[in-house]
């Protein structure tokens, strides 16, 4: 039973590390949520959930980040809603853990949004330059999307 007491309070702690919009918890104060010391709160975490405290909080913040990101949320807003005091640690720490950067990532994701029964309009170029037979020719090749 001791066993499964100590692994509350590891959770109990890591939800403590996980709230990335309130104010910073320290490893200190997530250790007294576990009532142990905070080197061997470090110790127990990494072997009950794979990652150091830090590495957790961390993975947390970019899940929220990329989150806020694909909301539309500016770079810059979603630096200081988890937490960051610095857009360039920010951005370079993003960059290093998702792999490019917020403003790319942010990008990328406006690329990939699909628009149910949308269809191709022919150019007005194309209506003036080719009349109704480019117009014929558009309809078949691009209105099979």
């Amino acid at each position: 039973m001791p066993q499964a007491h100590r692994l509350s309070q590891l959770c109990k702690a890591r939800d403590l590390l996980c709230d990335v919009t309130g104010p910073a918890v320290s490893i200190a104060a997530a250790a007294r949520e576990a009532s142990m010391s905070p080197h061997h709160f470090i110790r127990r975490f990494t072997a009950a959930f794979g990652e150091t405290p830090h590495q957790y909080r961390t993975r947390e913040r970019m899940t929220a980040a990329q989150r806020l990101l694909a909301r539309g949320h500016s770079v810059t807003e979603v630096c200081l809603e988890i937490g960051f005091a610095s857009l360039g640690s920010f951005s370079t720490l993003f960059t290093r853990e998702v792999g490019m950067s917020p403003a790319t990532y942010q990008r990328s994701l406006r690329r990939s949004v699909y628009i149910p029964d949308w269809t191709p309009h022919p150019p007005s170029c194309l209506l003036l330059m080719g009349g109704p037979d480019a117009i014929a020719i558009f309809e078949k090749t691009f209105r099979k999307f």
